[in-house]
């Protein structure tokens, strides 16, 4: 027993000390210089595994957003951009290491794919969250967990191209900021994109949120959008911390 106690107490050390190790890479990670390099981009599906998300008709916001970051996938593959995923299957993934892997990524853009309810009046077909934290100018001073400050103009200008491309293609959007536990952590262009279709007047009942010829065109827009960002610049714009 008290050889089993300090090999649980040993461990337990390693445990700590590898949480603690884990809040540097954000203080020290730098955006890399031009041509350094390639353009990667980081889908992360919101949920997984126990955490179920929304309730959309049949299925829950876990599956949704899984389906979109393969849609979505695909096209950009297709486009020649490099993607990074945060799950591929219907698992549990912590928010840091939501965080973690689209910083070792170095990506140029992070979108976190969410599915919302349907809207009961017409309301917006997509929702383009920002995190809430207030921008900050030096990134070596920023702690692990408000990482995403130092990005805030960045995000915000990612944000606009999205936005442009949604409209563009006849989507409603709306802009709006929110505390966002894996985009808080993220040392890169980040935006939060919750997909909600539209219910025609008068109706009550609410609809599956699986509309494919909608889903198609937010996915196409989106794809779009990115192959933008990357010829402006991306990661790399004028206003990187």
């Amino acid at each position: 027993m008290r050889e089993m106690y300090h090999r649980r107490g040993f461990s337990g050390t390693i445990a700590v000390f590898l949480s603690l190790f884990a809040f540097f890479p954000a203080l020290a990670q730098a955006p890399p210089a031009p041509g350094a390099t390639r353009f990667v981009v980081v889908l992360d599906p919101a949920h997984g595994g126990d955490d179920l998300g929304a309730k959309l008709g049949s299925r829950a916001e876990k599956d949704h957003a899984l389906a979109l970051s393969v849609k979505l996938r695909s096209l950009l593959v297709a486009r020649g951009i490099a993607v990074v995923t945060t799950r591929e299957s219907d698992a549990n993934v912590d928010a840091l290491v939501r965080a973690e892997i689209a910083n070792r990524a170095n990506a140029a853009a992070c979108l976190s794919l969410h599915a919302a309810p349907a809207s009961v009046h017409n309301g917006p077909a997509v929702h383009l969250f920002l995190s809430s934290l207030p921008a900050a100018r030096d990134a070596r001073l920023t702690p692990w967990r408000t990482a995403q400050s130092a990005w805030i103009e960045r995000s915000t200008a990612l944000a606009g191209v999205l936005n442009s491309a949604l409209t563009q293609a006849g989507v409603t959007v709306t802009l709006g900021r929110a505390p966002l536990a894996a985009v808080d952590s993220m040392t890169c262009p980040a935006v939060a994109v919750e997909i909600a279709p539209q219910r025609p007047a008068g109706e009550q009942n609410a609809a599956d949120a699986d509309d494919s010829g909608f889903e198609t065109k937010v996915v196409q827009a989106l794809a779009a959008a990115l192959v933008e960002w990357r010829s402006d610049g991306g990661q790399l714009g004028e206003h990187q911390p």
